[in-house]
């Protein structure tokens, strides 16, 4: 089944942020060997859909803005959604993002933990959480409370200017 990349219109049926091709020209623009790698543009596709579902599931309720229709088959595109660090932004008059934008940053995080999702799931299953393991002549402490699910700054960096801080409180527009 042909990937179906949101575009900026709110398709309906949208998988993806990006495409395959996009993501092989991203990839190859900085070096990457992994995904270059990967040859089967079924698996890319595969990828791009499981990163696409994690940040569905992980930023849904983080984005700044709202979705622009509620038939949209995907988060973006948004409507008010600030562009903080415009020459207007935050003064009288605030820059926003059109209302038919997926920024690029979000293209490219998506592409990010595409490549992620090729070596682990990005949302594993946690079990009880292990504070002392033996291999052998080897023993390991871990720290109490220590995360068990991956998080992954830089995605969360690359995505900050879109992202409502932790915590924060929602505004909506009178």
């Amino acid at each position: 089944m042909t990937l179906i990349v949101e575009t900026g219109a709110g398709l309906p049926n949208a998988e993806s942020y990006i495409s395959v091709a996009d993501a092989d020209t991203y990839f190859a623009n900085r070096g990457n060997a992994v995904w270059a790698a990967i040859t089967d543009i079924p698996t890319k596709e595969q990828l791009l859909r499981s990163a696409t579902d994690y940040m569905r599931q992980n930023y849904r309720l983080r984005w700044v803005g709202m979705r622009v229709t509620i038939t949209q088959g995907l988060d973006w595109p948004r409507a008010w959604v600030p562009i903080v660090d415009s020459p207007s932004g935050y003064r009288a008059f605030p820059a926003y993002l059109a209302l038919n934008v997926v920024p690029q940053e979000v293209s490219s995080a998506c592409a990010e933990l595409a490549v992620r999702a090729s070596s682990a799931p990005l949302s594993p299953d946690l079990t009880t959480q292990v504070t002392q393991e033996t291999v052998g002549p080897i023993t390991v402490h871990y720290q109490p409370g220590a995360r068990q699910a991956p998080y992954f700054q830089s995605i969360d960096n690359l995505l900050a200017p879109y992202l409502k801080a932790r915590g924060g409180v929602d505004v909506a527009r009178a």
